[in-house]
Parts: C-alpha cells; sequence; structure tokens
C-alpha cells in the first residue's frame, strides 16, 4: 500500500511539474514595438500569460525536467551542485526554518555577500512562505538596527567577515549584552525581535561564539524529506510577499520594499528571456545578491531557464570574473558599467579568452555608449542587453534584445519587458505626453511592489492606480524605445548604489559639531558619481575632514561616505531663501577640476 501510495505522488508531482512548464510562455521581443508606429508615449508590452506558480513549485518543476544539470558553482567555496542536489539541501534548510518555529509571514533577514548559502536562503524560505529581508553588506550598526526593527525579523544570517569589516564585532557593538547570551536564549535590548543569530561557517573554521549559531549546525537540524516542507508549500500563493529590500528613502529613512512570488518570478524569466538564456546557458553573477538585479536578473532568470549560475567571488573583483568566464565558459555576465570598465581595464585582460560568452545584462545606472561598444566588441558579447527598472517594480521595467538595432542599443534602455505597460505623463498635469516629449515614466503591471513595508503613506504617494511612479524622466519614440533623460531631483547613483542626500544628511546631523550640512553628488570617472559635503560648523575650525570621515564609516554604509569635504560658513541661496545645491555642484566640479 505504501508503495502504491509513493508511486502516486510521483504521478501527481510529474503531472503538476509538468503543467506549469507546459503553460510558461515563450518570448520573441521584435526589433520594434507590437504597437509602433506610436503617437503617444504609452506601450504595452507583448500579451503572454504570466507565471502563476509559486517560486518554490516553479523550482520543484525545473529540477524535475534538469535534474543532473549544474545549478550553482560558486568558485570561491568549491561547490559545485546539480539541481538535484541543490533541491535535496534548500529542503533540508526549509525544514530547520520550520524546526525554528517560523510560520508563513515571519521575516528573516540576511546580512551577506555572495554565496551558496545565500542561495539556499532564498530558495528555502520562498518554498515555506518565509519572507526574506536583504541586508546590504555596506550597511553598518545603525542602519543594521533600523532594518531589523522595521521589518520585526525574527532571526538574522550573516556572514562572518568581509575584507575589513568583521560582521560579528558589529553586532557585538550593536548589543553588548550579547558576551553573556547563549544562541538559543537571545534577548537583546536594541533589536528585540531577534531570537536567533546564525553565522556562515567555513568547513575549516575552528571558530565558536555562544551567542550565534553556525549554518552547518543549523542546518543539519532540518530533513531534506520532511513531510511539512511540501504541506507548507502547498499552502502557499503566488501573491504573497516574499521578499523585503530596502531603497534610500527620499526621507532619509530607507523603505522596505515588498516583493511576491509573481513579481519577482515573472520578472527574472522575463529578463532571462531577453538574454535568450535556455538550459545550455551558464550565467556569471558578479553582482550582488542584496540587490534585486542580482538575485532576479541573475539567480532567478538563469535558474527559470535550467542553466548554471556562476558566482565568481563573494564580492566583486575583476580577475576574478574574467577567470571564471574563461574557466567556467560561462555563456552570459552581469553588471554594472563600472564592473565592465573595471574588467576591460584590467590589466591581463587580453590574455583572457572570453569567447563563449554571448549575452547579458548591463544596468544599474547609465550605461556609456563607449562602454557598451568595448563590452560587446572585447567581450564577445554581441547580444548584450541593458536593462532599466527600480527595486519597486521587481527590478526591470524595459530591456533591449539581440533584435535591438544598434544606434538604439546603445542609446536607449529598450522597449517594455512583456505583460507590463509603461507610459511618460506631464509632470503637472499627469497627461501623457506626445512620441519625443520629457516626462515622468511611470510603469503598470504585474511586476509593481505590493508596497513599502509598514509605510502605508509612501506607498500611495509612490502607486497611484497602480501606476508607479518611478520619478525618472524620459522620452519615448514611435518604435517604444525608452530614453532615461534625468532622475528625480537630488538621486546620486554612485556605481549602481542609489543614494538619496537627506538619508546622509540626517545622519551627519547627529554629529555634535555639524550645525547644517548639505550632500551633493558630483562627476567621478569610476563610480559615474561620488558625495560631496558641505558643512557649516557649530564653532568656526572646530571640526575636520578626517573626523567626519570616520563619523559616517562607523555607522553607515562605505558607499554614502563623502568623497569631499568643504567646511563653509554659508550655502548659496534664493532671496527666498532656498539653497541653491546647483551652485554648490558648479563650484566643486570648478575647483576639483572635474567634467
Amino acid at each position: 500500500m505504501t508503495q502504491h501510495t509513493d508511486f502516486d505522488n510521483i504521478l501527481n508531482e510529474n503531472t503538476l511539474n509538468d503543467s506549469i512548464l507546459s503553460n510558461v510562455p515563450k518570448v520573441n521581443i521584435g526589433a520594434r514595438s507590437a504597437n509602433a508606429p506610436l503617437t503617444q508615449s504609452h506601450d504595452k508590452g507583448l500579451d503572454v500569460p504570466l507565471i502563476e506558480a509559486t517560486i518554490g513549485d516553479f523550482f520543484d518543476a525545473i529540477v524535475n525536467k534538469y535534474p543532473e544539470r549544474e545549478a550553482l558553482v560558486s568558485r570561491h567555496q568549491n561547490i559545485r551542485w546539480t539541481y538535484r542536489e541543490l533541491q535535496e539541501k534548500v529542503n533540508q534548510l526549509a525544514s530547520a526554518l520550520i524546526e525554528m518555529g517560523l510560520e508563513i509571514g515571519d521575516r528573516i533577514a540576511i546580512w551577506s555577500h555572495n554565496n551558496a548559502e545565500w542561495l539556499l536562503m532564498q530558495l528555502a524560505t520562498a518554498k515555506i512562505g518565509v519572507i526574506l529581508v536583504n541586508i546590504n553588506p555596506a550597511y553598518r550598526t545603525f542602519e543594521l538596527q533600523y532594518a531589523l526593527n522595521k521589518l520585526g525579523c525574527s532571526a538574522l544570517v550573516l556572514m562572518r567577515h568581509f575584507k575589513t569589516s568583521d560582521y560579528t564585532q558589529m553586532i557585538r557593538e550593536l548589543c553588548p549584552e550579547i558576551y553573556h547570551k547563549d544562541y538559543t536564549q537571545l534577548d537583546l535590548v536594541e533589536i528585540p525581535t531577534i531570537e536567533r543569530i546564525i553565522w556562515i561557517d567555513e568547513p575549516e573554521s575552528g571558530e565558536d561564539f555562544n551567542f550565534m549559531q553556525k549554518f552547518s549546525t543549523w542546518m543539519a537540524e532540518g530533513d531534506a524529506n520532511d513531510p511539512r516542507v511540501a504541506e507548507r508549500q502547498a499552502s502557499l500563493k503566488n501573491t504573497d510577499a516574499i521578499s523585503v529590500q530596502f531603497t534610500s528613502g527620499t526621507t532619509g529613512t530607507p523603505k522596505g520594499a515588498t516583493l511576491t512570488h509573481r513579481n519577482i518570478l515573472n520578472n527574472g524569466y522575463f529578463m532571462g528571456e531577453g538574454m535568450r538564456l535556455t538550459e545550455e546557458d551558464r550565467l556569471c553573477i558578479p553582482l550582488p545578491l542584496y540587490h534585486c538585479f542580482g538575485m532576479v536578473g541573475g539567480n532567478l532568470a538563469i535558474l527559470t531557464h535550467g542553466g548554471c549560475a556562476v558566482y565568481p567571488n563573494d564580492g566583486f573583483d575583476p580577475l576574478t570574473v574574467l577567470q571564471t568566464v574563461e574557466e567556467e565558459k560561462c555563456t552570459a555576465l552581469l553588471g554594472v558599467p563600472t564592473m565592465f570598465i573595471a574588467e576591460l581595464d584590467h590589466p591581463e585582460f587580453d590574455s583572457f579568452d572570453l569567447s563563449s560568452l554571448r549575452t547579458g545584462i548591463m544596468g544599474g545606472s547609465s550605461c556609456p555608449i563607449e562602454v557598451m561598444r568595448r563590452v560587446m566588441d572585447k567581450m564577445h558579447m554581441s547580444e548584450v542587453t541593458i536593462a532599466y527598472g527600480m527595486t519597486e517594480t521587481s527590478p526591470a521595467s524595459c530591456q533591449t534584445s539581440s533584435q535591438t538595432p544598434l544606434e538604439k542599443r546603445v542609446s536607449t534602455v529598450g522597449m517594455v519587458l512583456p505583460a507590463l505597460e509603461v507610459k511618460i505623463v506631464d509632470t503637472e498635469t499627469g497627461e501623457v505626453v506626445p512620441i519625443g516629449e520629457t516626462g515622468e515614466l511611470l510603469t503598470y503591471g504585474y511586476a509593481v511592489m505590493k508596497g513599502y513595508w509598514g509605510s502605508r503613506f509612501k506607498t500611495r504617494k509612490a502607486i497611484q492606480d497602480g501606476w508607479m511612479h518611478t520619478g525618472d524622466l524620459a522620452t519615448m519614440d514611435e518604435d517604444g524605445y525608452i530614453t532615461v533623460v534625468g532622475r528625480s531631483k537630488d538621486m546620486i547613483i554612485r556605481g549602481g548604489e542609489n543614494i538619496y542626500p537627506v538619508e546622509v544628511e540626517n545622519y551627519l546631523y547627529r554629529h555634535p559639531k555639524i550645525r547644517d550640512v548639505q550632500i551633493v553628488g558630483v562627476p567621478d570617472k569610476k563610480y559615474g558619481e561620488v558625495l560631496a559635503a558641505w558643512i557649516i560648523p557649530k564653532e568656526p575650525g572646530s571640526l575636520n575632514e578626517e573626523e567626519v570621515r570616520q563619523f559616517c564609516r562607523d555607522h553607515i554604509a562605505h558607499y554614502k561616505v563623502p568623497t569631499y569635504f568643504r567646511f563653509v560658513d554659508e550655502y548659496p541661496m534664493t532671496v527666498t531663501g532656498k539653497i541653491q545645491k546647483y551652485k554648490i555642484v558648479e563650484q566643486m566640479i570648478e575647483e576639483l577640476g572635474l567634467e
């Protein structure tokens, strides 16, 4: 009788898997919009059915189809897993999460760079309906505390260290009483909802901490065949929240964009279709997984197509990317422009064979035309695409394709993705503008986030009648191609990281010697933009650059620390008393000889 039941279960599972994959849309994006020629700046992507499965169910269907294909290579960890092996470890971790007492809708945070454990967390939480909260590894105690408390996280998974950052030490600084705690009985003043802290250990590590559990020990608490995992998985809806990712907040505090299975599974799949990925592809992912671009355009784009995700290192290093592409015969590569520039300009670039490359995505900030051309010519990425979007739209709204004419591939962000809608509206009236005119870019459809966690007011402001207001200024041509010409005022993009000056200003106001501070973005050859701070001290001469830099370094992410400082008595002002930031920028450019 038992054997008969098992056989029935296998049959049912195979039928479900076949049904999921048989309904997956194949996309063939043409050289122009299906609605061309357009007369108004409003376009709809290809009308295709969406994947209505959960991430867990879709992943299991892919495993069933490609069980012995390589799914993950994590080079710095010497890990190679097939789809079946990855599934077994995901189910084991999912079981450990249930064993820990986590219910559907509970939050667990991960504070780590790229590794196999990150992917296990992404898939295991999705299987059992626990919400994964992505914490930027550049965050320091001030930002970490805010994120954990904002979400009411039950547990935190962290990496031990990265370069000069000691994550364990930062936890000790935030919660000094933790020295005297056991990991089974945490009761922490500054992060009161955290019940367990787990650190990603290495096999050869002899370290041990009373207040933290080893990831390997935690995994061992789970059972890959735990029936509770399948039961929990079967009870989930694809509209359930599954991921919260922090974006810089215009009001000074980061906002937690809440994304569902439906949001990110479909977006990852369509980004993969834009690259024409198949099970034969091997996607090199140097992008950080805590970013939506890495987690969705990387992990989900390749895993939804049965291909292999390849992590060259835990953090970005151009040399290991080049080595990985050559040795792993990667066919696709992701990155922001600064990453591609660092790879192209590496002194050993010419010694690597990159002929296996075909495609990839360049995104995160504006892509200089000359860089795009070099990537296509020197890196063999003839089909490289550009993607545009924001965390709030899962992340991609637009993408170029292999069919995009060259001149549009290097000058636009492509056309709207399938099953989405975009329009460009007058910033004053809200009316759709004619073709070629500038307005604010709005996105509509499955990719728009559920909302900002715990911030209904901010959500209502950002999403109106289902349309996400990006804050970016753009134009659309008659073929449907979109060009981003500006962005929400004040926002600075440093190497793909979005920074709102007010966030840094609000932090610096905490310094006892600072009366006033203004943050602006100035041009930079490496990062596109960096931060400059104009500070009015409470007492003239009482403050120096190193003192302020140290104050920043200890508590906020490194990319938010200003590169340039000026101590001044006053700011350029209008007659009505408004600070003229553009004049500060002009003066800095002139002083520093920037372009």
